[in-house]
C-alpha cells in the first residue's frame, strides 16, 4: 500500500451472512424472500436483537462499523481487513449467545433468495473529488480487463451465488451499470452524477479481505 498511499484508497465493505436456524419453520424452509428482505416487523424481520448487539459490540471494540450489515468501513487502504476479520469473529462471538450459527458460504442453501456477498466499495481520492466519474469509469474498464483474475479470490463456491438471479451478476461475464443491482459493478445513483465510488458485487461473504483489497488497488492504480 506504500506505493498507491498518495491516492488515499478508501475500502468499505458489506459482509452479509446466514443465520440458522433462527425464525425459520418447523420442518421446513422460508418462502422467497419479499416480505421479510429489508422488511421491518414482527414475522418479518428475525434475530433483530443478535444483529444489533454485534453492531455495538464492534462499537465498543473500535471497529470502524456503519451499519448493521457489518458494515465496515470506509478504511483506508489495507486496514479495512483488520476492521473486517474482527467484525466476523465478533459475529460468530455474539451469535453463541442465541444458539445461532453463522454461515459465510455464499449459497449454503439453494431456494429464491439473495446469496451472501461481501459488497465492496471502492474509491481514491480523484475518484471522490469532482469530476471523479471519468476516474471511476477508467477503473471499470480496468477492473473488466481483470474480471477472471478477480473472481479467483473473490471467494470459494461463489458460482452458487453469481447466477445472474437475485441481484447478481453472470460469474463468467462482467458488466457494469449505474444503479443496477444486477451488475458485476454497480455506480450509484447519485455518484452517476458526478463523484463519488464504484460499488464491487462480486465479492462473495467468505472471502479474504486483505486479497480483496490488494486486487482492487493493484488493478486500478498499480496496472
Amino acid at each position: 500500500m506504500d506505493l498507491v498511499e498518495d491516492t488515499v484508497p478508501w475500502i468499505h465493505a458489506l459482509r452479509c451472512r446466514w443465520l440458522t436456524p433462527y425464525g425459520w419453520p418447523k420442518g421446513g424452509f422460508p418462502g422467497p424472500q419479499g416480505p421479510y428482505y429489508c422488511g421491518a416487523g414482527t414475522g418479518k424481520v428475525f434475530a433483530r436483537d443478535p444483529i444489533e448487539a454485534h453492531y455495538r459490540a464492534c462499537l465498543y471494540a473500535g471497529i470502524n462499523i456503519s451499519g448493521i450489515n457489518a458494515n465496515v468501513g470506509p478504511c483506508e487502504g489495507i486496514s479495512m481487513g483488520d476492521h473486517s476479520w474482527m467484525a466476523r469473529y465478533l459475529v460468530t462471538r455474539v451469535a453463541e449467545m442465541w444458539g445461532i450459527k453463522v454461515s459465510f458460504h455464499p449459497k449454503p442453501l439453494q431456494g429464491d433468495w439473495n446469496g451472501a456477498g461481501c459488497h465492496t466499495n471502492y474509491s481514491t481520492k480523484e475518484m471522490r473529488e469532482r469530476g471523479g466519474l471519468k476516474k471511476i469509469e477508467a477503473a471499470v474498464e480496468k477492473l473488466a480487463k481483470k474480471h477472471a483474475e478477480h473472481i479467483q479470490v473473490y471467494g470459494e463456491d461463489n458460482h452458487m451465488r453469481l447466477t445472474g438471479k437475485h441481484e447478481t451478476g453472470q460469474i463468467s461475464s462482467f458488466s457494469w451499470g449505474v444503479a443496477d443491482r444486477g451488475a458485476s459493478i454497480r455506480i450509484p445513483w447519485h455518484v452517476g452524477q458526478g463523484y463519488g465510488y464504484l460499488e464491487d458485487r462480486r465479492p462473495a461473504s467468505n472471502i479474504d479481505p486483505d486479497c480483496v483489497t490488494g486486487i482492487i488497488v493493484e488493478t486500478t492504480i498499480l496496472n
